[in-house]
């Protein structure tokens, strides 16, 4: 096994393969793997879905489609189900994460949570990660446990994440109404064209599908993470991968990884308004890796406070071409773009940095990159 190191995403489809509680009919081979990994000396960390689809029959809703506060509810009850279930499987102990994407925004919680996942890792505890359903709302939620899957692989810098699928991998069409489809055993570059392979869920108690799995391979692969999607219906895989062999599609890792707060602003922190920049400020943002003066700023957009994050576009073409953590409220900014650093104080009566983006506190975006994938 080339990784020490593995984050293991797990779907409602096999928690709960018939949406009516937990079962252990395809959970045993995964936590046979997982065994297998720790005697190996590798750690884990398991990303499961299924406290929602776990809780199902515990809460009457009499509606295929239940309300948002008749979900929380099942999952605060599945959530206990999901947990026993797995643990009857190890010896060793495991511990609840519950989260949301509220807490991976915030840089003390994201730090908190890394510090937690090291603890536990270092005193050989499987550590279980899930949405916090009970509590989250839509702007505080991740959405999918794929691309928490890859969160997670960010936060305790992982050099593997593994997606559990109901289908083999990635092929160029979709294998079951395509007889004639072939399965893609590698992939070095997600462009819009691997997207465009991609389909949706046809699973009622799955929240992703073959898109948000590749946006969590895109997200993993640009910070040095191999990833592989894989059939978690097969026993066999688990056996392939311990040998070392691909039983599915790898995503091949880019070689260079950015720094731990750059993986968290640009993945993470939710942009909350945007500023747009002439010619030469782009220039020297994309180029120079130069800080973001108020001289190069046009107009700024939304409502947002100091120290939260917001897109850097590009006034010509409109595209976002970095992001960053402003040093100053929309309100305060409004009154100083254009001007040089030096009358920041005299405009403002306060002056608490001269730049307003600071290149550390800067992620430049990929050319290929689109914000609505982060």
């Amino acid at each position: 096994m080339n990784f020490n190191r593995v984050v293991i995403k797990v779907g409602s489809a096999l928690v709960a393969p018939e949406g009516k509680g937990c079962s252990g009919k395809y959970l045993l081979a995964i936590a046979r793997f997982i065994t297998e990994c720790h005697q190996a000396g590798k750690e884990v960390i398991l990303v499961s879905s299924g406290s929602v689809a776990a809780g199902r029959q515990l809460i009457h809703h009499g509606s295929s489609n239940p309300s948002i506060v008749t979900k929380q509810a099942m999952a605060s009850v599945g959530q206990m189900k999901m947990m026993a279930n797995w643990q009857r499987f190890f010896d060793a102990p495991c511990s609840q994460l519950l989260i949301t994407h509220g807490d991976l925004r915030d840089r003390q919680r994201y730090i908190n949570i890394k510090n937690t996942l090291r603890i536990l890792l270092e005193n050989h505890v499987l550590p279980i990660v899930n949405e916090n359903d009970t509590v989250a709302t839509d702007e505080l939620k991740v959405g999918d446990n794929d691309n928490l899957a890859a969160l997670v692989a960010l936060v305790c810098e992982a050099d593997c994440l593994i997606i559990l699928s109901d289908i083999d991998g990635l092929f160029d069409k979709d294998p079951r109404s395509n007889p004639d489809a072939i399965l893609l055993p590698e992939i070095s570059e997600i462009t819009d064209d691997i997207y465009a392979m991609a389909g949706c869920t046809t699973n009622v108690i799955a929240t992703g599908g073959m898109k948000t799995k590749i946006q969590a391979a895109e997200k993993a692969i640009e910070n040095g993470i191999d990833t592989y999607i894989i059939n978690g219906h097969r026993s066999d895989v688990f056996d392939l991968l311990l040998k070392g062999e691909n039983p599915g599609t790898r995503f091949i890792a880019s070689q260079a990884a950015t720094k731990a707060k750059k993986h968290w602003l640009k993945h993470t922190l939710k942009s909350c308004g945007q500023v747009l920049l002439d010619k030469g400020a782009v220039n020297a943002v994309i180029s120079k890796g130069a800080s973001l003066l108020p001289s190069g700023i046009n107009r700024v957009v939304g409502n947002f406070s100091a120290g939260a994050s917001v897109d850097i576009i590009d006034s010509e073409t409109g595209l976002a071409v970095a992001k960053g953590i402003c040093q100053y409220s929309d309100r305060d900014l409004n009154k100083i773009i254009g001007l040089n650093s030096d009358k920041i104080e005299s405009v403002l009566g306060f002056c608490p940095s001269k730049v307003i983006i600071h290149r550390d506190d800067m992620v430049v975006l990929n050319s290929h990159s689109k914000t609505s994938r982060a």
